[in-house]
């Protein structure tokens, strides 16, 4: 599969309707996708294989006698669901997950390689100033990757 690359931005709809953008359910080719909360009151959405994948590696990993990675399954893995593309390539974010993300209105999706992320567009944006300066350290941290 290709990378799951860019970012969009497109209107939730008063029914919790957001259509996906076509450069990504092209990379897709499947229309099923499982979204779950995410880290900064994002949403993460994965394809069936990643998320296959990724669960198996938590689940994995994972003690019912450890706060820490229980805390990671109910707040991860529980909460995920199946999305379904409609005729018209959008998706149907559940109430409980809009809430979390604070989704209404415009919305920001970003593909990042392997997953992509679902945010409310002004929360997004908030979240790129708070994080400009640990930005720059981070990336200068990665200055032997880059060119």
């Amino acid at each position: 599969m290709e990378m799951l690359i860019g970012e969009y931005c497109n209107t939730l709809d008063e029914k919790g309707r957001i259509l996906f953008p076509a450069k990504l359910r092209s990379v897709l080719q499947q229309e099923v996708l499982m979204v779950t909360q995410g880290l900064d009151h994002c949403l993460m959405l994965f394809t069936m294989e990643e998320w296959a994948s990724l669960n198996e590696k938590i689940l994995g990993s994972a003690s019912l006698f450890n706060d820490q990675k229980r805390l990671v399954l109910r707040r991860f893995i529980a909460p995920a669901q199946k999305l379904e593309f409609d005729r018209s390539g959008r998706l149907s974010i559940p109430q409980s997950l809009r809430e979390y993300a604070g989704l209404s209105g415009e919305c920001t999706i970003l593909g990042i390689n392997k997953y992509m992320e679902l945010w409310d567009s002004a929360s997004y944006r908030d979240y790129l100033e708070k994080t400009e300066s640990s930005f720059q350290q981070a990336a200068e941290s990665m200055s032997g990757i880059l060119l």
